[in-house]
């Protein structure tokens, strides 16, 4: 595995580009135009920060140059990721496009809508929620009831989505919905498609965080119409399209570095003579070492075009749970003390229930991975 990832990005060409960011990042801070805090991919959306970031070309990195990317590979894009997350920096607003949707309409888009949204995607100007989840199904993805029937031109689209991160700002969601079949078929006669969030039908209702946050949102869609040209991929193979996608959603290093601004504070206090530094830290950051390689892995399996699903849910599942487990030790180490660790940990206490639940459950992730393994 080293030796792939060595010939396609040598470790000095990633240090230097992890010191452009760094670098960036510093001054980013030092000029207050953003607070570190935690779960950046989802809570912190800043269409400015993004845009810089894009103008910079550290959005859209691994889209092809023919439609306004910068060609680069999976492993620049995962040494940038790594950086933002250390640094707490508020980036959801390009994240699903970026993460998820180029890669889906690189995959199985049209031409004409690989040369609309991959451009405006790369410049920060197109942002996305993703559609999956709905009332009563828990993980149950198959039992989609959101309908799309078709009519002249299009589709006529009835249904509920929840859970929908960022809906409120973004500028289009990509749904999954049942165009034909029934729900004794499970797995075939599901469609993706691309919906407009300021189209007509379309209700958009807040979902309130226990804190006050409001990153969720239920998406209802009332007789709304999106276009042929709207459907992703092709018609009833919207099953197989998920899955391809949720390698790129489960196995980034967002799954166990949400909360890396914790463990970046605690360093420095150790380093500072502030704390002692505990074996048991030393043990947790191991896990995250263990858990940089496995997600390393990943994208250099991306890289080459490969499946990845189960190694993927791999990732997820034991990312989100090592990191649950470093924060409940942070909050141990700091004690009573008060100032921006705390502070820190405060925030990733309120987030780490979602950890091992966004993306698929613990329990969802090891059926897979139990598959992936020939075991089910």
């Amino acid at each position: 595995m080293t030796r792939t990832v060595s010939a396609v990005a040598p470790e000095p060409a990633w240090s230097q580009l992890r010191r452009q960011v760094r670098d960036f990042l510093a001054e980013e801070i030092a000029a207050q135009h953003f607070t570190p805090g935690i779960d950046g991919w989802l809570t912190g959306w800043s269409d400015t920060f993004s845009r810089a970031l894009a103008a910079r070309g550290w959005v859209g990195m691994t889209i092809p140059r023919q439609y306004g990317g910068h060609g680069l590979s999976h492993f620049e894009r995962f040494v940038v990721t790594e950086e933002l997350l250390v640094a707490g920096a508020p980036v959801a607003a390009h994240w699903i496009a970026d993460r998820q949707v180029a890669p889906s309409l690189l995959r199985f888009g049209t031409e004409e809508q690989k040369k609309e949204l991959l451009p405006a995607i790369a410049a920060g100007r197109c942002t996305f929620a993703i559609g999956m989840s709905e009332p009563d199904s828990g993980s149950d993805l198959a039992s989609v009831r959101t309908r799309a029937v078709a009519v002249d031109g299009g589709w006529q689209i009835n249904g509920t989505k929840v859970w929908t991160s960022g809906a409120h700002h973004a500028d289009k969601v990509l749904i999954l919905a049942r165009t034909s079949g029934t729900h004794a078929d499970r797995h075939s006669g599901l469609s993706q498609i691309i919906v407009d969030l300021n189209a007509p039908g379309v209700s958009i209702n807040p979902i309130q965080s226990l804190d006050g946050g409001h990153h969720f949102n239920e998406v209802v869609f009332t007789d709304c119409f999106a276009t042929d040209s709207d459907l992703l991929g092709t018609e009833g193979q919207g099953w197989r399209q998920v899955t391809a996608e949720l390698g790129y959603e489960r196995s980034g290093p967002e799954r166990f570095l949400s909360a890396a601004l914790v463990v970046r504070l605690l360093i420095e206090h150790i380093a500072a003579g502030n704390l002692g530094a505990e074996p048991v830290l030393g043990h947790h950051l191991a896990r995250l070492h263990g858990l940089h390689q496995m997600s390393l892995s990943v994208a250099a399996a991306l890289h080459r075009g490969e499946n990845a699903d189960a190694a993927a849910a791999m990732v997820k599942m034991l990312g989100t749970t090592a990191e649950g487990d470093l924060i409940e030790v942070a909050d141990y180490l700091i004690g009573s003390r008060n100032g921006p660790l705390r502070d820190a940990v405060a925030q990733a206490r309120v987030q780490r229930p979602g950890f091992t639940l966004r993306g698929g459950t613990n329990e969802v992730l090891a059926g897979v991975v139990a598959r992936g393994l020939g075991l089910r």
